[in-house]
């Protein structure tokens, strides 16, 4: 059995695998609701994963690999504070240009979606990116959700790639933890890409295939609704960028 708490193996198969994956979601899951596993990133500056294992276990690593097939904005506001329970927000957002729901209309003018707009100077409206991954071996994707301290890591090694001219689903992607503190010396947990291998030509078309399929998919699932920890944001007051987040306990909003 591996040690959960090194680095998280998989068959060394590659990603040739030739399936149809929305005919096989049609198929065998016609008529259900379509759940995705997902992969937690802890708070209070953990440094190890909780990633769904065999058998409906929750196992712990460092570190894994997946190529990253597709991602998105994923924007959440509820008028009242969140408690608990698996209530949709009361606007939502799945490109981060047009909410759904009270108020609705356009992400980008809405006040809620403003620094400021929320407790401590954070957004009322919460902000974070939904990625799909697929790792080796595999043929059923898996979702991570990333906070608001993690977006802009991801956003360079994003740049990083395309400078390269790579795409995301070209690359075999390390996700890993570091331990970040805040100002206030409280710490969160932040996470961290680096490119494990490119992808052969050959696997990079299958994984673009892949692509497709699961964006047509991704606004069929719902808000996420695990009670997850909410950030308190320290905000650069002239340029509104986000100095750094320390977790909160009360008060959590799904993603």
């Amino acid at each position: 059995m591996p040690n959960k708490d090194t680095a998280l193996t998989t068959q060394n198969t590659g990603f040739l695998a030739t399936t149809d994956f929305s005919a096989m979601v049609a198929g065998e899951l016609d008529g259900l609701d379509i759940s995705f596993e997902r992969i937690k990133i802890p708070a209070g500056g953990g440094i190890v994963f909780e990633i769904p294992g065999e058998d409906g276990e929750t196992d712990t690593v460092k570190d894994f690999s997946a190529v990253i097939l597709f991602h998105h904005p994923l924007n959440c506001f509820y008028t009242t504070k969140y408690s608990g329970g698996s209530a949709p927000p009361d606007c939502g957002s799945f490109d981060g240009v047009t909410g759904i729901g009270t108020p609705g209309g356009s992400c980008k003018s809405c006040p809620h979606n403003q620094f400021g707009s929320g407790e401590n100077g954070s957004k009322a409206c919460k902000n974070r990116r939904r990625i799909f991954l697929l790792r080796e071996g595999e043929l059923f994707p898996i979702l991570l959700s990333l906070p608001t301290g993690s977006l802009k890591l991801f956003t360079k090694y994003l740049q990083a790639q395309l400078s390269k001219g790579r795409s995301s689903n070209s690359v075999l992607t390390k996700f890993s933890l570091k331990k970040a503190t805040n100002t206030g010396g409280i710490a969160y947990s932040q996470a961290v890409f680096r490119v494990d291998r490119v992808l052969t030509a050959e696997e990079h078309e299958v994984m673009k295939a892949f692509t497709e399929q699961v964006k047509s998919l991704a606004c069929n699932i719902g808000f996420d609704t695990e009670n997850e920890v909410s950030p308190i944001v320290e905000i650069d007051e002239e340029t509104g960028e986000i100095l750094a987040e320390s977790p909160k306990s009360d008060g959590d909003v799904p993603f």
